[in-house]
């Protein structure tokens, strides 16, 4: 048990991608839990490409991260210390946004608690029970709507929410082409995850890949990415496409503006419909997207893998194998051990 509270500050905003002196891990003075409040002990860090934006002074869905305060991000804990009602040490919760560092203090709002004796592992609230999960949940079902017979392609398709996102899909009866970075992501999704197909962006082109995969055009584009791989699927989407937009990795370590897409007026001539979506939107029905998801995990339908590096301290450096293409599945931070059954 740590006896201080290390945080991970951001100090200036990055120029492109994240370096040296952007970010700085202090030691702080544990925190106690005052009157109303709970003492939460950071277990997972949850790693998303989010974390760059909230870095950077542009318009965005929240405030940035001011200089000089601890770093945003989701986490998972264990109740230290408890004086809230409905609160005991030992519970196991989700505060939200408890940001990059061992200890967070709260009041109870956001808290949610993760109930005792499922049998499912806490990784699993942090990815495909999690808020990743739920991405995946309602923005492909509320907003990219999936017939059965339909073709659905994922950008970004053995991250987190892209690897969800397909089984979802196959789920729904849909035939699913993936895109991503490797061989060894295309073989995961392929062959353990169930996509029809997976193409490998750095080998193949992609346009004429798609072209191959998707012989009746694509219906669902659930775009993770952006840039060159989202012109390639508008340029085969077929009438009435519908393009739930998810992320945009391949622009948020851009230093100056990016150019739209240049087969935007696809948009317009297929009457497609492009809607962008934040999870937050759909807080208020998690136990609803968690209910689903969970049945179809425990009757097999849905895995997940989740890629934990150990150690507060490796956030940052980390926090880059989202943009090098270097990890599969859900990326965490293991920040201290889970609690002894």
């Amino acid at each position: 048990m740590r006896n201080s509270n290390r945080q991970w500050v951001l100090r200036q905003r990055p120029e492109g991608d994240i370096s040296d002196g952007d970010l700085e891990l202090v030691d702080a003075p544990k925190p106690e839990a005052g009157d109303g409040e709970i003492l939460i002990r950071t277990i997972y860090l949850s790693l998303d490409p989010t974390n760059r934006i909230w870095m950077s002074d542009m318009d965005q869905y929240m405030p940035p991260v001011e200089i000089g305060d601890v770093m945003r991000g989701g986490t998972l804990g264990v109740v230290e210390q408890s004086n809230l009602d409905g609160f005991d040490v030992g519970d196991i919760v989700v505060p939200g946004l408890g940001g990059w560092q061992d200890y967070t203090v709260s009041d109870g709002t956001g808290v949610s608690k993760i109930p005792a004796g499922l049998g499912i592992p806490l990784d699993a609230f942090m990815s495909v029970l999690g808020a990743t999960g739920m991405t995946a949940y309602f923005g492909l079902l509320e907003i990219g709507q999936p017939k059965a017979g339909e073709t659905v392609v994922v950008s970004a398709a053995a991250g987190a929410v892209g690897s969800t996102v397909g089984q979802i899909a196959k789920i729904k009866g849909c035939r699913v082409v993936g895109i991503a970075g490797s061989d060894e992501k295309c073989k995961w999704v392929v062959d353990d995850l169930g996509f029809d197909a997976c193409i490998n962006y750095k080998k193949e082109n992609v346009l004429e890949a798609l072209r191959r995969e998707c012989p009746n055009g694509i219906d669902v584009n659930f775009e993770n990415v952006g840039g060159e791989i989202l012109d390639a699927v508008l340029t085969l989407i077929n009438d009435n496409a519908r393009i739930p937009l998810c992320g945009l990795i391949s622009t948020y370590n851009a230093e100056g503006d990016v150019p739209g897409p240049y087969m935007f007026r696809n948009i317009l001539m297929k009457r497609a419909r492009v809607e962008g979506f934040i999870i937050i939107d759909f807080l208020e029905r998690f136990a609803e997207g968690q209910a689903e998801m969970g049945q179809w995990l425990a009757e097999g339908k849905l895995k997940y893998r989740t890629d934990i590096v150990d150690g507060l301290e490796t956030a940052p450096k980390a926090l880059d194998r989202l943009f090098t293409g270097e990890n599969i599945g859900k990326l965490l931070v293991r920040v201290s051990d889970e609690p002894a059954a």
